[in-house]
């Protein structure tokens, strides 16, 4: 339980720095944590009321308005600590949830050539869309954010990625923003396509696993085609989120051997939080879960992971968002086509 008296964590204290918040030895949280629950219980329900809308981009809206209040005329000071703090911590425990929905066995039953065609369209479109950032002139933060959003898994990706972007709150929200709304249109547009191009249960089952971003997204497109469909999509889904620990590695090696990065500031190899997910995907394939325990982490998890949108919405500084110009939402347009196609070709090659 917090309390208002809770000393905040030095990252906490860090994050409410970027919120607009000086940082102090004890700082208040239970506002902003509270206000973040409400906020998140508010998404679920416009969910239910419009299941068109993501939980997710509804989360960050909110977060959004709450965010961009006019401090002299509300409290919203007194709510970022609590907010930075839920940002932060509830993102990161979503993620190490995830793990439990997966295990090896899954991953071997699909064959090698799937395997093969997943590594590679994470591959294709996690440096591929670096590459186009560079090309439209972004940052390298927000177009490494925008890439492990596409390639892996959405929202959760961009957090397990954010320590090492250097990217700004706004590009954060950005990055995920756009991650969310391609991810929905998939939902809709991805089985219309698959119906197009003649796809098979099985092609269009790897196909959306292999594509669409976040797995709530993944589950919403793949049910349309029945239960095979969906049995297919969603482990080829979470292969793709496995894949989040070598890549958050790789990048954490790369920024360690700039030679002008000091000793201490370097990022360690694997956050904790990838290697907890990385432990329940062992736990999950040990096979040593009760039945019924995966159900109600996932319902956890997804509570985790709205509740955290919140708080990085509410981050989120409008007057410098618009100083990003449209470069971005091009950027994500080409990472959908990119990721869309790689995958498609593979699954037709594949047969």
């Amino acid at each position: 339980m917090v309390s208002n008296s809770q000393v905040v964590p030095h990252t906490a204290g860090v994050e409410a720095g970027r919120l607009g918040v000086a940082p102090t030895v004890a700082t208040p949280v239970l506002p902003g944590v509270l206000a973040a629950l409400m906020m998140s219980g508010l998404a679920v329900v416009a969910n239910l009321v419009v299941p068109q809308l993501s939980t997710l981009i509804i989360a960050v809206s909110f977060g959004i308005v709450l965010g961009n209040l006019r401090e002299e005329t509300t409290a919203i000071a007194e709510l970022r600590p609590g907010l930075a703090l839920v940002a932060k911590k509830f993102l990161r425990a979503g993620v190490v949830l995830l793990g439990l929905r997966l295990s090896l066995g899954q991953i071997a039953e699909l064959g090698l050539p799937t395997v093969v065609l997943v590594v590679a369209t994470v591959a294709a479109t996690f440096f591929g869309t670096q590459a186009l950032g560079r090309r439209l002139g972004l940052s390298r933060g927000l177009s490494l954010l925008v890439a492990t959003g596409y390639s892996i898994c959405g929202a959760s990706a961009i957090a397990a990625m954010e320590s090492s972007s250097d990217a700004e709150e706004e590009e954060v929200a950005v990055a995920i923003g756009l991650v969310t709304i391609a991810g929905s249109l998939a939902m809709f547009g991805l089985p219309i396509l698959a119906q197009w191009f003649g796809l098979s249960d099985e092609q269009f089952g790897t196909w959306v696993g292999a594509s669409v971003h976040d797995v709530a997204q993944v589950v919403a497109a793949a049910s349309t085609g029945g239960a095979k469909v969906l049995a297919i999509a969603v482990v080829v889904k979470l292969t793709r989120v496995v894949l989040l620990a070598p890549i958050v590695a790789g990048v954490s090696v790369q920024r360690s051997r700039i030679a002008d990065a000091p000793t201490g500031n370097r990022p360690p190899l694997l956050p904790g939080f990838v290697l907890g997910f990385l432990a329940l995907v062992m736990v999950r394939t040990a096979g040593v879960l009760p039945s019924g325990v995966t159900d109600t982490v996932k319902l956890a998890e997804g509570f985790l992971l709205t509740t955290a949108l919140v708080g990085l919405g509410a981050g989120v500084n409008i007057s410098r968002l618009r100083s990003l110009g449209v470069q971005p939402l091009v950027l994500g347009g080409l990472a959908w086509i990119l990721v869309a196609t790689v995958s498609l070709g593979g699954v037709l090659v594949l047969g």
